[in-house]
């Protein structure tokens, strides 16, 4: 799969990330090896109930084709760990984040929820804080 390097114009460098952690598993693929430090792919399975089991050998073989992870193998028989890179540890503040903004959404909308079942009057979606990161 062929990368772009992007520096045309503002913007572009998340271009340039997007390209790699794009993919609809890719980010919780690597959120779980930044909590866990490294998974078998059958713990990445259990992990991410939602992902097939196709879908997810190709975001691995997507993600360690970009030198984001690395594939291991193990004295166990065809149960190789996958790893971060070095490169792929420098997705931590980006990956860490995505993990603070999605915890902020479902509190958020756990909140706007409540208040739609009690009719309470909405507050300004910017007044909720921001939670702190419980995450790496």
């Amino acid at each position: 799969m062929k990368r772009h390097i992007y520096d045309c114009q503002a913007g572009c460098p998340v271009e340039s990330t997007l390209q790699i952690i794009a993919g609809k598993w890719k980010s919780v693929i690597l959120y779980h090896l930044f909590v866990d430090h490294n998974c078998h792919f059958s713990d990445l399975e259990r992990k991410i109930k939602d992902c097939s089991h196709r879908m997810l050998a190709i975001q691995l073989a997507e993600l360690e084709h970009d030198q984001v992870i690395a594939k291991i193998p193990t004295n166990t028989a065809n149960r190789p760990i996958y790893v971060l890179t070095e490169f792929g540890k420098t997705l931590k503040p980006v990956i860490t984040a995505m993990a603070t903004w999605g915890d902020y959404y479902n509190a958020h909308m756990t909140k706007e929820a409540q208040q739609l079942d009690t009719n309470e009057d909405k507050k300004s979606k910017l007044d909720m804080p921001l939670p702190k990161p419980n995450l790496l």
